[in-house]
């Protein structure tokens, strides 16, 4: 890997779109759950040598709504054609009606490739995201360019943290007011005053939704010691990750240290690693500038 380890900075103040929240569409994947996209248009779009990347935001569904979609993947869909969706069981997709684990969230990444006629992708995750991003890439090389990790989870299981994201989802689903949807929303973030009240809004929306909350107990399984232990990734697994990638963590991810990131970058065989200061779980919001610098870099290969 990069050994070097490169701090960034940026603006803590996020950029807002101003148009009014719309519910995203509904759309059948065959052979997956129902799922929520956004692709780009390919019209205007600049083509270079790269594939596609496919767009894995965050650990929960609300994380795909525009503001996230549109607000923050203008730079990238300058060059890519970006496809952004939901997982099963989170926003507005189908409610899980069973506990989901990896390999359902792998079969249903195949399964939208399969649809959407995308036969070769790069792949960027945040959170859960990039635990998806790092097992698909293992398991399935030959669809897989580039891997951009952000704030990746995966790797560690530390049982406070778990409680933590555990007993705030849950309050949150059970209860969608704006204290406790703010209270979930603060604890990923470096500075408070990041949470806006369009998120809390959005999220509340979403989190009220009939059955969310009875949902939301299946999508809180990998935070079961048991069940997250066989789901975490494997050194075997790193190391199969054959194209290049970049794990991105940040100087105040209340997930864990950075030393995690660098210790996961370390285990694959073209792997750079780098830190964002000023940011806590979501870097792409609290320092989108910065960040979409290190992704366009890095997708693009002009860091290499």
């Amino acid at each position: 890997m990069d050994r070097r380890i490169r701090a960034h900075h940026g603006p803590h103040a996020p950029r807002l779109a101003t148009h009014p929240e719309k519910r995203p569409p509904w759309n059948p994947t065959p052979g997956a759950a129902h799922c929520a996209t956004a692709t780009t248009p390919r019209r205007g779009r600049r083509r270079t040598r790269h594939e596609p990347p496919v767009d894995l935001v965050g650990a929960r569904g609300p994380r795909v709504h525009r503001r996230l979609r549109a607000g923050r993947r203008v730079p990238l869909a300058q060059h890519f054609r970006v496809i952004a969706y939901e997982y099963p069981g989170h926003g507005w997709t189908t409610h899980a009606t069973r506990d989901l684990e990896l390999p359902d969230y792998v079969a249903h990444l195949d399964g939208l490739l399969d649809a959407l006629g995308v036969g070769r992708a790069h792949l960027s995750g945040e959170s859960l995201g990039g635990w998806l991003a790092l097992k698909y890439a293992a398991a399935h090389p030959g669809r897989v360019g580039r891997v951009l990790l952000n704030t990746p989870g995966g790797t560690m299981a530390t049982p406070e943290v778990m409680e933590r994201i555990r007993s705030l989802s849950q309050a949150a689903a059970d209860d969608p007011s704006h204290e406790r949807i703010r209270a979930r929303l603060e604890w990923l973030m470096a500075d408070p005053s990041s949470v806006t009240e369009e998120l809390i809004d959005i999220r509340r929306t979403i989190y009220a939704r009939p059955g969310f909350a009875e949902s939301m107990r299946h999508l809180l399984c990998l935070q079961d010691p048991e069940i997250r232990a066989r789901n975490l990734v494997t050194d075997s697994e790193l190391a199969a990750v054959a194209g290049p990638a970049m794990v991105v963590w940040t100087s105040d991810d209340p997930s864990g240290p950075a030393a995690a990131g660098m210790a996961m970058a370390e285990k694959m065989p073209d792997a750079r690693f780098e830190v964002i200061k000023d940011a806590g779980h979501w870097p792409q919001w609290e320092q989108h500038e910065v960040f979409n610098a290190l992704a366009l870099d890095f997708l693009t290969g002009k860091g290499d």
